[in-house]
């Protein structure tokens, strides 16, 4: 059976073969995934394509593709465990004022205090924190919500006015 991706504001399914992001410079597109790392790879390139049409240079679209695969990779790995039964939702927006991405999984949840600094001396070789740690440094905003079961992360990447972009 093909992976299917579903459009929030249509009913029928479409499949995960077709780009995800399809939609207009302004608009929101929302679906669901298996937790796989190929799910992850096609989160990664649905931001990097909205990100492209918002106009973001390279360099900034790059840091942007990062903090959503990292975030991805959370939702497949610690929160759903790889489980073939869970799934991630994933939703892309540009609003016209910043591209927001929000990315939920249907995990045991996970309290965004408990995670270690990787900066810290006695974190700097283990590998834990460091995803957290450059989503954070890369977005603008990044908002944690528990969901029971899962976690909710939303990053947000404003946009700069036209008459700034030179």
């Amino acid at each position: 059976m093909p992976k299917m991706l579903f459009n929030r504001w249509c009913l029928s399914p479409i499949k995960a073969e077709s780009n995800p992001v399809s939609a207009p410079e302004k608009g929101r597109l929302s679906f669901r995934l298996n937790s796989t790392m190929e799910s992850v790879s096609e989160v990664e390139a649905a931001a990097d394509k909205l990100a492209a049409e918002a106009g973001i240079e390279e360099d900034e679209r790059f840091h942007i593709a990062m903090a959503v695969r990292e975030a991805a990779v959370n939702a497949v790995l610690h929160g759903n465990e790889y489980d073939p039964s869970k799934q991630i939702q994933v939703s892309l927006e540009n609003n016209g004022e910043a591209l927001v991405f929000t990315i939920a999984d249907q995990g045991k949840g996970l309290d965004p205090e408990t995670i270690p600094d990787p900066l810290a001396p006695e974190n700097l070789l283990r590998g834990t924190g460091r995803g957290i740690f450059l989503i954070r440094s890369f977005m603008d905003e990044v908002h944690f919500r528990q969901l029971h079961p899962g976690t909710e992360l939303t990053l947000v990447k404003r946009l700069a006015p036209a008459a700034e972009k030179t």
